[in-house]
Order: structure tokens, then sequence, then C-alpha cells
């Protein structure tokens, strides 16, 4: 069959709403950016106003999910399980509830970072924020992927960059131990339900990077399946 027509077979495959929901999520994602940089001023209406377009994206994110999980038929005739969309699709979207959770507690709160963290929490915000753009440059390459069967140099790119993505979160973790010992300094200093909301916070951004590193195991799975 030429490949013209193959493609045309899956004119209404999911991968396309799986492209569209991870880049919406890393969006909502990236949105923690100038809410922090809010934030470190204690500029808290600017923080609600950044919080309101994080949560007002992760809505539309739960939007495309609702959709595509009611749409997605029983049967795929392409070389990706019906289950295996479904999974991605629920991992990518903890992504941007993990982003607007973060969000919500640090303004509900109106919790402050403490100036001697602003710079490495930055830092590892920037990094952990490295590995969602990463994983959406992976689900990106689905399209180029169907092209090619599941097979071929294509995969071999993407492995490329998943390998990358592990790296990525590897930084993070070092970079979260760092924070931790430099938070765990300063705990005599600082209001103790602070402390227990600032660790909090420092493992939930860390989670917005692991999550994205299950985005591409997940993916790594099924090319080898």
């Amino acid at each position: 069959m030429p490949i013209n027509s193959f493609l045309g077979v899956f004119a209404k495959s999911p991968l396309k709403p799986l492209e569209d929901h991870i880049n919406l999520v890393n969006s909502c994602s990236q949105g923690l950016l100038p809410f922090f940089e809010a934030v470190y001023a204690q500029d808290w209406k600017t923080a609600f106003d950044c919080q309101s377009a994080i949560s007002q994206k992760e809505k539309k994110a739960d939007e495309i999910k609702r959709e595509l999980r009611m749409s997605l038929p029983v049967g795929i005739f392409m070389p990706i399980q019906r289950q295996d969309v479904l999974e991605l699709l629920t991992q990518q979207d903890k992504i941007a509830n993990k982003a607007k959770d973060i969000s919500g507690r640090i303004l509900g709160r109106q919790l402050v970072i403490p100036t001697e963290l602003q710079e490495s929490f930055m830092e590892y915000l920037v990094r952990c924020l490295d590995a969602t753009k990463q994983a959406t440059k992976v689900i990106n390459e689905l399209d180029d992927l169907l092209e090619t069967g599941f097979k071929g140099r294509e995969v071999r790119v993407v492995e490329d960059m998943i390998e990358r993505l592990d790296a990525i979160e590897d930084d993070t973790d070092k970079l979260q131990i760092s924070l931790r010992r430099s938070l765990l300094a300063l705990e005599k200093d600082l209001n103790p339900v602070d402390v227990m909301f600032l660790y909090n916070i420092i493992e939930w951004v860390g989670e917005l990077a692991d999550i994205s590193e299950r985005v591409g195991s997940r993916l790594e799975l099924m090319l080898a399946s």
C-alpha cells in the first residue's frame, strides 16, 4: 500500500490529540516560571494571574483528555495499542495537575521562598521544566514514528531523546538533594509550618521531572514491544 494511502487509514488516529495534549501540558507547566518570579517579588496579584492561567490550561488539557478517552476505539489498526495511548495520556495529564497543585499551594498560603534558597530553587525549577520540555519533544515524534511504522532510524532518534530525558531527570535528583540540604540548614530560623510546606513544594517540583521521565519510559516500552 502506498504510504499516503496507508496514512489515510489513520487520518483520525489518536496521535495528534495526544501531541496536542502534551503541548498544552508543557505550556501549563512552563507557566510556573513567571509564577515564581512573581512569588519572589511577593507580587501576589501577578502570581494570582499566573496561577489562573495555569489552571485554565490544566482545564483545557482535561477536556482533550476526556475527548480522547471517549473517542478512542477499542481496536486501533496501528503499531500502538489503545492501552498504551491511555497510559501515555494519564502520565502527561499528571504533569499539568502537578503544576496547578504547586501554584495553588504557594498562592493559597502566600508562601515565600527564603532569599537564601531562591537562586538554587530557580535552577532546580528550570531543570525540572527542561524535563517536561524534553518529554514534549519525545511525544511530538509520534507522527514520524507512525510514518516509519515504529521502525528504522526514527526509533533510534527517539531513543536518544529519551536517554537525554533520563539524564535531565538525574540532574534534578541531584539538585533536589542539594536544595533540601540548604533548607535543612535554615530550618531553625523559619516558621516550622512553612518549612513543612517548602519541603512539600520541593518534592512536587521534582515530580514534574519524575512524571516526564515516566512518559519517556512508557514510550520506550512501546518501542521495545
